[in-house]
């Protein structure tokens, strides 16, 4: 089912629309602005996910027990020079 709609562009936009229909990569105008909302549908699905991600990242961290600022450093400094090892690179 499709919907008709009105819809406002700025000049810059409805140009830019436009010359992708005119360019022959999309067949109409509608076709490039079903394709721009289906990007930003895309974009707002995805960050949505991202961002439960990232909040169950945190509480799992907030659970766990704290480490010192001075372990913390032992710790990057052993990967860092775990990392070098692997990949050949001399200090």
């Amino acid at each position: 089912m499709s919907v008709k709609s009105s819809i406002s562009l700025t000049d810059q936009q409805d140009a830019f629309a436009r010359s992708l229909v005119e360019s022959g990569r999309y067949s109409s105008m509608s076709s490039v602005l079903q394709q721009g909302l289906e990007l930003l549908r895309q974009k707002t699905e995805t960050e949505a996910v991202e961002t439960a991600a990232l909040r169950e990242l945190v509480q799992r961290r907030l659970k766990d027990p704290m480490i010192s600022t001075t372990e913390m450093e032992s710790r990057v400094e052993t990967m860092i020079a775990r990392k070098r090892r692997v990949i050949r690179v001399d200090p």
